[in-house]
């Protein structure tokens, strides 16, 4: 499944009203916030339709899934909007990662746990707010908003510190800018051994670039470390390809509409993540050209000055180089 969906659902009381944009969303806030609301009512509407005084509007099917049923009620379902209330604890399991990444539907994930079998976006991650949308009409409008989706910190950053997520292309190209310029650069070899990293304290500034296609798992202890940590800032790109892409270095009119919308682009049951999805496009743009890009070793190419510079370019706030040599 591709593309951006708004779903509508409201009765006499209460309405929601949403967009959903990639596979996996996740839906959380404390008691009462209408999240658990949210999916009685697309169940009720799923069960018994209009009589359920009860009114569903969305492209595609909207459909609840929960109890030991699951995976019977899954393999029934494609090309749909899947909610999951908090409270089924399959939604942790590597049983429930593994069975969603074989489908072509997009999933509406509620909870208050960190899903660290799921790679979701720091930026499909919602709370539930009421606005006043309708005046003095006795119906409440519920919206969701993001929770996470900004760098963090403010200024201009000139980090002692780097960190990032892994060791493959994307480490070894900050390695190189950072050794250039005396800044400590360090893989964690995982994105859950970053807050190990960050645990083990420093007074200096700290950068960690992670890839934020799949990061969401890790923000809420993250955050609250940052919280604590002045020093402690945090850049999430969707990815150290999608960086590249971003740098306008691939003459191709194509990927600056594929970036504007990439929902338009990305197929759930072909990507479990925008990150692959990134990955595999930058790779067969590049195939057999002098900026051919593979995520195991990086090309040597991408660390020549103008080359970098434009990666670079695209990273806000954040200077690598020492100022004699900008």
């Amino acid at each position: 499944m591709v593309g951006a969906y708004r779903v509508i659902v409201q009765n006499k009381k209460i309405k929601f009203d949403f967009e959903i944009r990639r596979n996996i969303t996740i839906l959380r806030g404390d008691s009462a916030t209408g999240k658990t609301t949210l999916v009685e009512m697309i169940q009720e509407y799923e069960e018994l339709g209009s009589d359920s005084g009860i009114t569903l509007q969305c492209e595609r099917n909207c459909a609840v899934l929960s109890g030991r049923q699951w995976e019977k009620q899954l393999a029934g379902l494609s090309q749909s909007i899947v909610f999951v209330d908090e409270g089924n604890v399959f939604t942790a399991s590597k049983e429930f990662a593994a069975a969603i990444q074989k489908t072509d539907n997009y999933y509406v994930l509620v909870t208050r746990e960190s899903l660290e079998t799921l790679p979701y976006s720091v930026t499909e991650i919602y709370g539930i707010r009421t606005s006043k949308h309708f005046g003095d009409l006795k119906q409440t409008y519920n919206e969701f908003f993001q929770i996470y989706g900004k760098p963090v910190g403010t200024g201009t950053l000139k980090p002692a510190i780097v960190i990032t997520e892994d060791s493959n292309s994307g480490y070894q190209f900050f390695r190189s800018v950072c050794t250039e310029s005396g800044i400590d650069c360090k893989s964690a070899r995982g994105k859950s051994n970053i807050f190990k990293l960050l645990l083990n304290g420093t007074k200096q500034d700290v950068l960690v670039i992670a890839d934020g296609a799949a990061f969401g798992s890790q923000m809420e202890r993250i955050m609250d470390l940052v919280a604590i940590q002045p020093n402690f800032h945090v850049y999430l790109p969707e990815s150290f390809e999608w960086l590249i892409l971003q740098s306008g270095l691939l003459e191709d009119g194509e990927i600056n509409d594929i970036l504007e919308s990439p929902e338009k682009y990305v197929d759930s049951l072909q990507y479990f993540s925008w990150e692959r999805f990134f990955t595999a496009l930058l790779t067969q743009r590049t195939s057999n050209s002098y900026l051919s890009y593979t995520k195991s070793k990086l090309n040597p190419v991408y660390l020549q000055e103008q080359e970098k510079d434009a990666i670079l370019s695209v990273i806000p706030k954040v200077q690598f180089k020492n100022e004699e040599n900008l």
